[in-house]
């Protein structure tokens, strides 16, 4: 939300009944307002708002095409659409993409609120339809706004429109903040420039410090052993050695998080269960020996390892892996789903998809079906997949015939666009989200809840590279879900810290 109120206090909001009785004892004056007067109909409600220290927030289009419920997330502040907004999202509301979808889903939403009052000049309860906890009032701008004195380049342009209304919304609500909600830089810089307050759409935010968000890994003190060994308890079960540990650190921890000492007694293990300052540790399997390895494929760093370990455990349901360029995200979750979907018949099929945004220039309208549409974002998918193909990566295979053609493999294989993933469930199927950190946390919420019976999802990506235009490291789907997930015992994340690529691309990702 932008940001959120201290205050909680309630504002008190006009019935149905009184709104209508006001639509009809509105004089023939008040509904014919002069240009020259740009009092809007805030002013109605301005002496309650006042006293209740209400502030009215103004927002851009791009919030609502955003997050078509924002306008529930204000809690008891006002909210003011201008002319503009609404032309605008009428001119995005068609096709398929989540913009357009936005876009109509904010119509509908409108035109709920609106439909049972005759007379906009009156404010618009934004509970009237359920929401309860947005308790202030929706204004529309019902007059033509003045230009003001002070001209902007090109007047006519939308967002200089928008900045129109709010200087002038600035000077007519003199005794409480006007803030322009917005999720682009540009706009918001022209409003301070104006001198007008502005700020992002922060709701959706995770975190504000991207390096803040939850890395799945913590080192143990030094002196863990001599501070934990008296109380501790240890027993084998089933080849993994369990420590039952007490004390302060317990607090700390979260479920599937994974710990490690370095030194003389080293420990890499997860944690499996918390009560109060008790927690039982599970030492990890070792994925960096050629025995263990996941279709050839072995560890080649402590991270890589506990992501292996998360991957490979079928209790686990939500894996989601951070990294850099190179850390091997990709390549770890292929090898572990053509594991369990070829090997153990875990899963039945591998699903793969990606958020189609363009580094470069869009390469326009693509022909073909869905999976030939998507070819061209998989790059990583068929770079991988070659790797895990070819003789170099044979080296390490045991007896089980890894013969196996190439078409066999991407028979099992199916990759999907987000564009049609609404409605559908994936039962038994092992699903990997590349490239995560592009969706919006709403995207992310469609693509999760798609998962039945049986059924994991491995999100991937770099927060430091993100494509897709108002989302920030921040505001990130990926971020989103990494924080809300880290406590569910079912689910487990890890950011890969090392890259395995090549000495080229390491020195790359550091120096550029």
């Amino acid at each position: 939300m932008a940001k959120k109120a201290a205050s909680k206090k309630t504002a008190t909001v006009p019935s149905k009944a009184a709104a209508r009785k006001a639509t009809k004892t509105a004089t023939k004056a008040e509904s014919t307002t002069k240009v020259t007067e740009p009092t809007t109909t805030v002013a109605k409600v301005a002496s309650k708002a006042r006293s209740e220290g209400k502030k009215l927030f103004v927002l851009d289009t791009n919030v609502l095409m955003h997050d078509p419920t924002c306008l529930f997330r204000f809690q008891e502040h006002d909210i003011f659409l201008p002319m503009m907004a609404l032309e605008e999202l009428d001119h995005n509301k068609k096709g398929l993409t989540e913009v357009a979808r936005n876009a109509r889903q904010v119509s509908r939403t409108l035109d709920s609120l609106v439909a049972d009052y005759d007379d906009l000049n009156v404010g618009i309860p934004l509970d009237s339809i359920g929401n309860k906890e947005a308790t202030g009032l929706l204004f529309f701008e019902t007059h033509q706004f003045k230009p003001l004195e002070q001209q902007m380049v090109e007047a006519d342009l939308p967002d200089n429109i928008i900045l129109n209304v709010v200087q002038t919304l600035e000077q007519t609500e003199k005794d409480r903040e006007v803030i322009l909600v917005s999720k682009d830089i540009n706009m918001r810089l022209k409003a301070k420039a104006l001198g007008l307050a502005s700020e992002d759409y922060l709701n959706d935010h995770s975190l504000e410090d991207s390096d803040l968000v939850y890395d799945g890994v913590m080192q143990l003190p030094d002196d863990f052993w001599q501070r934990h060994s008296k109380d501790m308890e240890s027993w084998v079960q089933g080849g993994t050695t369990y420590y039952k540990v007490k004390g302060p650190l317990c607090a700390e921890f979260l479920v599937n998080q994974f710990v490690y000492l370095e030194g003389e007694t080293p420990l890499y293990a997860q944690v499996k269960e918390i009560a109060g300052k008790t927690a039982v540790l599970a030492t990890v399997r070792d994925y960096t020996h050629k025995k263990n390895n996941v279709w050839g494929v072995v560890a080649r760093n402590r991270e890589q390892n506990f992501a292996l370990n998360l991957l490979m455990n079928p209790e686990v349901d939500f894996v989601s892996l951070l990294g850099q360029a190179g850390t091997g995200k990709t390549l770890l979750a292929l090898a572990t789903g053509l594991t369990q979907v070829l090997e153990t018949k875990r899963y039945t099929e591998i699903i793969m998809t990606r958020v189609t945004v363009s580094v470069g220039e869009d390469i326009g309208f693509l022909p073909g079906t869905e999976e030939e549409k998507m070819q061209p974002w998989m790059g990583a998918l068929e770079d991988n997949l070659e790797f895990l193909h070819s003789g170099s990566n044979r080296e390490n295979l045991q007896d089980w015939d890894r013969s196996a053609s190439k078409e066999l493999i991407q028979s099992h294989i199916k990759v999907r666009s987000l564009n049609f993933m609404r409605g559908r469930t994936f039962l038994n199927k092992f699903v990997i989200i590349d490239e995560a950190q592009n969706l919006t946390p709403k995207q992310m919420k469609t693509l999760i809840t798609r998962a039945g019976p049986g059924t994991k999802i491995i999100c991937l990506g770099n927060i430091a590279q993100i494509d897709t235009p108002y989302l920030t490291e921040g505001s990130s789907g990926l971020t989103y879900v990494v924080d809300r997930f880290k406590s569910w015992p079912h689910s487990g994340h890890v950011t890969l810290q090392k890259g395995e690529r090549s000495r080229l691309a390491d020195y790359a990702s550091d120096v550029l």
